[in-house]
């Protein structure tokens, strides 16, 4: 997979999620596989930008390249400006956010709102491209609803544009996240442009990655929720991928492991007040359907130190890998 001077190690990219993929789970997820990790987005008035919420956001220190920064706005201008200045804080591709249906960003025109003119999407893409000395990326859904599927359209748009690879997330913005995603539409953005396609939706396990690639003929694969609690769900997929063989998820130990050396490095990023909260969705996801965590998990998350934290999840991974151990 190439985006423009940039060689992916794996065909298969983390997505940009809101509140979740920050620094620590980014270079997490590319230990364990992911070729790129794509930052939370941020928005393209930089005015906004020396807030806490932003700065962390905008936080690439340390990070492995390529680095991508997703930036979403309605505004070319704003969105030229804020690729600039995104590429002077150490951004190596830009991605454009127009997929997002969260309602706070559709008001206000932006997301997957913008796939709804596309006199605005021309503009914003010969904007950021203009202003950028590095590749630019486009995230997109397959239109605003289902009477209104244009994504091969904004897929020419975009590669006129000389953006460098696109991101396709197959639903609508109307449907969210709750339709099936339709692998074969955004089959039929592979088929309308040159540009790498990069598939997006529904893509938890192995054999699902399987299947989507072979539907839909995409250059590459992007993986949102199904890192959630399982970032080494790359190293899984990647190795299927090449293969055909479906790996074991890995063992209680290794995902003590990953775990805490996730909730270490989210500590570190935050300080151990704001990391302790933000801690606990991701063990909420590390622990869902794993057996006791029903009872666990609300004892677990209301701990308030990361001393805490840290000591109830060892005892109830300890448990479990005796119990582990006996079975054995």
């Amino acid at each position: 997979m190439q985006i423009g001077p940039h060689t992916l190690d794996t065909a298969l990219i983390l997505a940009p999620m809101a509140g979740i993929t920050d620094r620590p789970f980014r270079q997490l997820c590319r230990r364990l596989g992911a070729g790129l990790a794509v930052s939370e987005m941020v928005h393209s008035d930089t005015r906004l930008w020396t807030t806490d919420k932003s700065r962390l956001r905008l936080d690439q220190r340390g990070e492995q390249g390529p680095r991508s920064v997703q930036i979403a706005g309605y505004d070319p201008h704003m969105m030229a400006r804020a690729t600039e200045c995104a590429i002077e804080r150490g951004a190596q591709i830009i991605d454009i956010n127009m997929g997002c249906p969260a309602k706070k960003v559709v008001n206000r025109a932006a997301g997957a709102a913008l796939l709804g003119d596309e006199d605005r999407v021309r503009q914003i893409l010969a904007a950021v491209v203009g202003a950028s000395t590095v590749p630019v990326t486009l995230k997109i859904r397959l239109g605003i609803d289902r009477d209104h599927i244009n994504a091969p359209v904004i897929a020419r748009i975009a590669e006129d544009s000389g953006i460098q690879a696109l991101a396709v997330h197959g639903r609508t913005g109307a449907c969210r996240y709750s339709d099936p995603v339709d692998y074969a539409g955004i089959a039929q953005v592979k088929q309308t442009v040159q540009i790498p396609v990069i598939a997006n939706g529904d893509i938890r396990t192995p054999e699902e990655a399987l299947h989507a690639r072979e539907v839909t003929g995409a250059d590459a694969l992007m993986i949102g929720r199904g890192a959630q609690g399982r970032p080494w769900i790359f190293q899984r997929i990647a190795h299927t991928l090449a293969t055909g063989e479906i790996p074991p998820e890995p063992g209680l130990r290794e995902v003590r492991a990953i775990m805490n050396e996730h909730l270490d490095a989210l500590y570190e990023f935050y300080g151990e007040s704001v990391g302790v909260r933000v801690a606990r969705k991701h063990i909420g996801w590390y622990l869902a359907d794993r057996p006791g965590a029903a009872q666990a998990r609300p004892h677990i998350l209301r701990a308030p130190t990361r001393a805490a934290q840290r000591e109830l999840l060892d005892a109830y991974f300890q448990a479990l890998c005796q119990g582990e151990d006996m079975a054995a």
